[in-house]
Protein backbone atom coordinates (compact mmCIF):
# COMPACT_ATOMS: atom_id res chain seq x y z
CA UNK A 1 0.00 0.00 0.00
CA UNK A 2 1.46 3.34 -1.06
CA UNK A 3 0.74 6.29 1.20
CA UNK A 4 0.52 9.83 -0.09
CA UNK A 5 2.84 12.36 1.43
CA UNK A 6 0.83 15.15 3.06
CA UNK A 7 1.64 18.86 2.89
CA UNK A 8 2.71 18.73 6.53
CA UNK A 9 5.11 15.86 5.83
CA UNK A 10 6.63 17.65 2.83
CA UNK A 11 7.13 20.82 4.84
CA UNK A 12 8.45 18.70 7.71
CA UNK A 13 11.05 17.14 5.39
CA UNK A 14 12.18 20.54 4.15
CA UNK A 15 12.52 21.90 7.69
CA UNK A 16 14.15 18.68 8.94
CA UNK A 17 16.80 18.78 6.19
CA UNK A 18 17.44 22.48 6.88
CA UNK A 19 17.79 21.65 10.59
CA UNK A 20 20.25 18.83 9.82
CA UNK A 21 22.35 21.14 7.64
CA UNK A 22 22.50 23.78 10.39
CA UNK A 23 23.32 21.13 12.99
CA UNK A 24 26.20 19.76 10.90
CA UNK A 25 27.53 23.28 10.42
CA UNK A 26 27.43 24.16 14.13
CA UNK A 27 28.80 20.80 15.29
CA UNK A 28 31.65 20.49 12.81
CA UNK A 29 32.46 23.79 11.10
CA UNK A 30 31.39 26.82 13.19
CA UNK A 31 34.45 28.87 14.08
CA UNK A 32 32.60 30.43 17.05
CA UNK A 33 32.63 26.97 18.67
CA UNK A 34 36.31 26.39 17.90
CA UNK A 35 35.57 23.73 15.29
CA UNK A 36 38.18 24.63 12.69
CA UNK A 37 41.31 23.52 14.58
CA UNK A 38 41.64 19.75 14.38
CA UNK A 39 45.35 19.68 15.08
CA UNK A 40 44.87 17.61 18.26
CA UNK A 41 46.95 14.48 18.14
CA UNK A 42 44.86 12.44 20.60
CA UNK A 43 41.24 11.54 20.94
CA UNK A 44 39.07 13.42 23.41
CA UNK A 45 36.29 11.54 25.16
CA UNK A 46 34.31 11.16 28.38
CA UNK A 47 32.62 7.85 29.19
CA UNK A 48 31.53 8.68 32.77
CA UNK A 49 27.88 9.80 32.96
CA UNK A 50 27.31 13.29 34.38
CA UNK A 51 31.05 13.98 34.82
CA UNK A 52 31.16 16.96 32.42
CA UNK A 53 27.77 18.27 33.52
CA UNK A 54 28.98 18.32 37.14
CA UNK A 55 32.31 19.86 36.13
CA UNK A 56 30.55 22.67 34.26
CA UNK A 57 28.20 23.25 37.20
CA UNK A 58 30.96 23.13 39.83
CA UNK A 59 33.13 25.64 37.98
CA UNK A 60 30.29 27.83 36.68
CA UNK A 61 31.76 30.99 38.28
CA UNK A 62 35.13 30.45 36.60
CA UNK A 63 33.73 29.29 33.27
CA UNK A 64 30.89 31.79 33.15
CA UNK A 65 27.19 31.10 32.83
CA UNK A 66 27.40 31.47 29.05
CA UNK A 67 29.69 28.42 28.83
CA UNK A 68 27.47 26.43 31.20
CA UNK A 69 24.31 27.35 29.29
CA UNK A 70 25.97 26.62 25.96
CA UNK A 71 27.06 23.19 27.13
CA UNK A 72 23.97 22.07 29.01
CA UNK A 73 21.04 23.92 27.46
CA UNK A 74 22.71 23.99 24.04
CA UNK A 75 23.02 20.21 23.91
CA UNK A 76 19.37 19.83 24.87
CA UNK A 77 18.16 22.52 22.47
CA UNK A 78 20.20 21.13 19.59
CA UNK A 79 18.09 17.95 19.49
CA UNK A 80 14.63 19.38 20.25
CA UNK A 81 13.96 19.90 16.51
CA UNK A 82 14.91 16.26 15.82
CA UNK A 83 12.35 15.08 18.36
CA UNK A 84 9.74 17.40 16.88
CA UNK A 85 10.29 16.68 13.18
CA UNK A 86 10.86 12.91 13.33
CA UNK A 87 7.17 12.17 14.04
CA UNK A 88 6.19 14.60 11.28
CA UNK A 89 8.26 12.86 8.61
CA UNK A 90 8.07 9.26 9.84
CA UNK A 91 5.04 7.24 10.89
CA UNK A 92 7.25 4.96 13.01
CA UNK A 93 8.47 7.94 15.01
CA UNK A 94 4.95 8.76 16.14
CA UNK A 95 5.59 6.33 18.99
CA UNK A 96 7.55 8.16 21.69
CA UNK A 97 10.02 5.32 22.28
CA UNK A 98 10.98 5.20 18.59
CA UNK A 99 11.66 8.93 18.56
CA UNK A 100 13.75 8.80 21.73
CA UNK A 101 15.75 5.79 20.50
CA UNK A 102 16.30 7.47 17.13
CA UNK A 103 17.41 10.65 18.92
CA UNK A 104 19.86 8.61 21.00
CA UNK A 105 21.24 6.77 17.96
CA UNK A 106 21.57 10.04 16.06
CA UNK A 107 23.46 11.54 19.01
CA UNK A 108 25.69 8.46 19.21
CA UNK A 109 26.46 8.89 15.50
CA UNK A 110 27.31 12.58 15.92
CA UNK A 111 29.52 11.93 18.95
CA UNK A 112 31.29 9.08 17.12
CA UNK A 113 31.99 11.29 14.11
CA UNK A 114 33.36 13.96 16.47
CA UNK A 115 35.65 11.38 18.07
CA UNK A 116 36.96 9.96 14.81
CA UNK A 117 37.38 13.35 13.14
CA UNK A 118 38.85 14.91 16.32
CA UNK A 119 36.40 17.79 16.01
CA UNK A 120 34.86 18.22 19.43
CA UNK A 121 34.87 15.25 21.74
CA UNK A 122 32.89 12.10 22.37
CA UNK A 123 30.94 12.80 25.55
CA UNK A 124 28.36 10.50 27.11
CA UNK A 125 26.88 13.56 28.85
CA UNK A 126 26.19 15.14 25.46
CA UNK A 127 24.35 11.97 24.46
CA UNK A 128 22.23 12.15 27.64
CA UNK A 129 21.41 15.82 27.03
CA UNK A 130 20.78 15.30 23.29
CA UNK A 131 18.42 12.40 24.01
CA UNK A 132 16.58 14.55 26.56
CA UNK A 133 16.26 17.22 23.86
CA UNK A 134 14.75 14.70 21.44
CA UNK A 135 12.26 13.63 24.13
CA UNK A 136 11.31 17.28 24.77
CA UNK A 137 10.87 17.80 21.03
CA UNK A 138 8.55 14.79 20.89
CA UNK A 139 6.52 16.23 23.81
CA UNK A 140 6.23 19.50 21.88
CA UNK A 141 5.04 17.59 18.80
CA UNK A 142 2.44 15.81 20.95
CA UNK A 143 1.29 19.14 22.46
CA UNK A 144 0.86 20.64 18.99
CA UNK A 145 -1.16 17.61 17.88
CA UNK A 146 -3.37 17.85 20.97
CA UNK A 147 -3.99 21.56 20.29
CA UNK A 148 -4.95 20.75 16.68
CA UNK A 149 -7.42 18.09 17.83
CA UNK A 150 -8.81 20.37 20.54
CA UNK A 151 -9.31 23.22 18.06
CA UNK A 152 -10.95 20.89 15.55
CA UNK A 153 -13.39 19.56 18.16
CA UNK A 154 -14.26 22.95 19.64
CA UNK A 155 -14.49 24.59 16.23
CA UNK A 156 -17.17 22.10 15.14
CA UNK A 157 -19.21 22.63 18.30
CA UNK A 158 -19.30 26.39 17.78
CA UNK A 159 -20.45 25.98 14.17
CA UNK A 160 -23.20 23.56 15.22
CA UNK A 161 -24.75 26.17 17.55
Amino acid sequence: MIRKTTKHQKMGWVLFILYLALLVYFLFFAESFGRTDNSRSGYSYNLIPFKEIMRFWTYREKLGMRAVALNIAGNVAAFVPAGFFLPVVSLRSRRWMNTVITGFLFSLFVESVQLVSKVGSFDVDDMILNTAGAAIGYMMYTAVQQMRIWRRCHGRRKKAK
